[in-house]
């Protein structure tokens, strides 16, 4: 792969590790963040940043996602924070793309290459968590801490004023009443639209004890997607069923790590996947946790109980949901098929069938949460 071509396929990288985050960088952004990069110091971070910067964020609240999603995706290094804001962003200037000597932009500055410092975290998002070293998984930790889950959206019954849409009757008689009878603008309104709930299943047993810090981790930035309006409800699953959504409520994923340790009594037992679904369902499901929610199971699907149980469980499981997904991240595994006795009962209840072992297919399942990607 020749240098532009790895420069590109980093910063695409970066581009999705951002939409993960919930920065809305669409096609047309993508494309300006490209050209910003091209036309300015594809070797300097700090071109790099500002780039991005000035073309993917689409606002105020995105601001602070990108500046973590960047530290945490180019890693550390001598540009900091601190260093890129007191640094005024670079006048885009039309510049001739050619091949670097030494190190050197063709402005004769140097600097680290973007894909030199960003090929790193991009390997790293496709790399299964069981096997990476303790530095590796703090990387992992914090491009899992820059995420953001989002449900898929429903209409509501409720109506907002809009520029389309059915005549507002109410409105658009107060508005005439205003003006004194006079002729005014016609009111409309439509039907509001607002994230679907979450319900995030995390499989604590021993099997899963390799990707559970990830999964956990997964679905405390899930939690805090609560302020963009999406309410997530996480519980850990393996021998008991516990409710973990107030412990993820800390800020910092350290310590909500730490607050949901103490709180499972169950680490790395067995699984009884039958009782503690058909448990999730009588004290909270059927009355309203799960209608119309998106549902996500995050478990290898080894069934010490009766997988009969788990496979009636899905059925009523999938009555009462919007839509199920599971995401299993033996998946991955070269030669895998669901042949395990749980896992065999619940797919034919199961609307999306997903990986779940590294940060790139966490990132396709937030996709497959949302409904940009059906699976």
């Amino acid at each position: 792969m020749s240098a532009v071509l790895a420069a590109d396929a980093a910063l695409l990288g970066f581009a999705r590790a951002l939409r993960a985050a919930g920065v809305d960088a669409s096609t047309e952004r993508l494309h300006a963040f490209l050209r910003s990069v091209d036309v300015l110091r594809p070797r300097m971070r700090a071109d790099v940043y500002w780039a991005g910067r000035l073309t993917l964020c689409g606002g105020h609240d995105d601001l602070e996602r990108y500046e973590r999603v960047f530290a945490a995706y180019f890693g550390s290094g001598p540009l900091t924070v601190e260093t890129v804001r007191a640094t005024p962003p670079p006048r885009l200037r039309l510049v001739v793309r050619d091949a670097h000597v030494g190190g050197r932009s063709a402005d004769g500055r140097q600097g680290p290459p973007a894909a030199t410092l960003a090929s790193p975290a991009e390997v790293l998002r496709h790399r299964d968590v069981a096997e990476l070293d303790a530095a590796e998984r703090e990387q992992v930790r914090r491009l899992l801490a820059a995420f953001a889950l989002r449900g898929q959206t429903r209409r509501t019954a409720r109506r907002r004023p809009a520029r389309r849409g059915e005549v507002d009757p109410h409105r658009t008689v107060r508005e005439l009443l205003r003006r004194g009878g006079e002729p005014a603008r016609l009111r409309r309104h439509a039907r509001a639209e607002r994230p679907r709930r979450v319900v995030l299943l995390v499989d604590v047993s021993g099997s899963m004890a390799p990707y559970a810090d990830a999964l956990l981790r997964f679905a405390h930035a899930a939690a805090h997607a609560a302020a963009r309006g999406t309410r997530t409800e996480v519980f850990t699953i393996g021998t008991r069923l516990t409710q973990v959504t107030r412990e993820l409520s800390h800020r910092d994923p350290d310590l909500a790590m730490t607050a949901v340790a103490a709180a499972v009594p169950d680490w790395r037992g067995g699984t009884r996947l039958g009782e503690l679904l058909r448990e999730f369902l009588n004290r909270w499901g059927q009355r309203g946790l799960a209608r119309g929610a998106v549902v996500v199971l995050l478990s290898d699907g080894w069934e010490r109980g009766d997988p009969e149980l788990l496979a009636d469980q899905m059925r009523r499981l999938h009555r009462l949901a919007h839509r199920v997904i599971w995401a299993n991240p033996r998946k991955a595994r070269p030669g895998y098929a669901p042949l395990a006795a749980g896992m065999a009962a619940a797919l034919p209840s199961v609307d999306a069938f997903v990986e779940g072992h590294s940060v790139a297919a966490l990132e396709r399942l937030a996709a497959v949460v949302k409904g940009a990607d059906d699976a």
